[in-house]
């Protein structure tokens, strides 16, 4: 699969004025900008209130109005969701999907009624929709060596996201291109291998603790899809005395996930920095609704590599790996606090925590 690496460029036209009356509840006023929907799938891990800060005020910065709603993991209300924020007066949306498949009625509704639509973060395989995210392959790669520099062989367990996202299997996509050879080889074992229902971290556990099971807890390896399944990864392993002695993947540096990573019981978070992701999301809505091209989007591509192949006007990010060596660079770009990363961390065991 091509590589593709994104240098963020500033999208906001100049001259753009300030919206003065904001939301309030389900009733707001007539802005002077446009007004941005968001539709958010849910609210249950900790990175998207930083991307909602990042992009609620970029939207509003660019003379907009930030309109929200969150489908708390329910694939019909957020139908629902989508539908509602149309009715509200939205000119563009910004779709977290919860199922990509559930909302394309939603997401074809809008583009017919003119709306511009950002896929964000998760592809919405529409060709007028604009697919923004990171490259989820190249996390896939990145969590995958820092696992295999761990542990170069014997029994691995993959701990998948959600089926329902293309995410997912974009990530597991990566993950294999590394560890494929290795497999083929015969030194690396795949002895267990699940989507998790929801990105649930309670999924993920139930998952690991079964692969435990069904391998009397001969277990020396888990790439695990993000933080939240890392973590639920990890609960298992401390259940059994293994937490800390079998490497752990995650990613999004969520904070407890930075912590685990300085404890030593996860080895690795790639770190996406959902401040960039939010703030450009929000630039690219904007511009959208002001009347702008899907083509015409600075920094944006064409990119076919989905499920269908559908030829996607795309922006991709790029992430960063995080391990204990190199631990200071989300302390200082100020994403985490030092107190948070080493909160529990002995004296001299961690750089960055000294």
């Amino acid at each position: 699969m091509q590589r593709f690496t994104m240098n963020r460029r500033h999208l906001l036209a100049a001259g753009m004025v300030a919206a003065s009356l904001t939301v309030s509840g389900t009733v707001f006023a007539q802005a002077r900008g446009p007004v941005i929907g968001v539709s958010w799938s849910n609210f249950q891990e900790e990175r998207w209130k930083t991307d909602e800060a990042a992009m609620k005020t970029a939207i509003e910065r660019a003379g907009g109005t930030y309109l929200s709603a969150d489908a708390q993991s329910s694939p019909a209300k957020q139908l629902t969701d989508i539908e509602s924020l149309i009715s509200r007066g939205a000119k563009a949306l910004i779709v977290l999907a919860q199922d990509a498949q559930a909302v394309r009625p939603a997401v074809e509704k809008a583009v017919n009624e003119g709306i511009a639509v950002v896929g964000y973060d998760r592809l919405i395989e529409n060709p007028n929709v604009f697919y923004l995210t990171f490259d989820n392959v190249e996390v896939g790669r990145m969590m995958a060596r820092e696992v295999l520099k761990a542990k170069p062989e014997g029994n691995y367990v993959f701990i998948k996201g959600s089926g329902a996202d293309p995410n997912a299997n974009f990530l597991f996509q990566g993950s294999m291109e590394i560890l494929k050879p290795h497999i083929d080889s015969g030194k690396i074992k795949n002895v267990g291998e699940a989507f998790t229902d929801g990105w649930l971290p309670a999924n993920a556990q139930r998952n690991m603790e079964q692969f435990l099971t069904r391998n009397q807890n001969k277990v020396d390896a888990v790439v695990a899809a993000n933080d939240g399944t890392g973590g639920g990864a990890i609960a298992a392993l401390a259940a059994q005395g293994l937490a800390g002695s079998v490497p752990v993947s995650g990613q999004d540096a969520d904070r407890a996930a930075l912590n685990r990573v300085a404890l030593g019981t996860q080895t690795v978070t790639i770190w996406k920095d959902a401040r960039e992701l939010g703030r450009t999301a929000a630039e690219i809505a904007v511009q959208l609704a002001s009347g702008k091209k899907l083509a015409e989007i600075p920094g944006s591509m064409v990119w076919n590599q989905g499920p269908n192949k559908a030829n996607m006007h795309s922006i991709f990010l790029r992430p960063v790996p995080v391990t204990a060596a190199n631990l200071g660079v989300v302390i200082d770009a100020g994403w985490a606090t030092k107190a948070a990363v080493c909160q529990g961390v002995p004296a001299g065991r961690v750089a960055a925590c000294n």
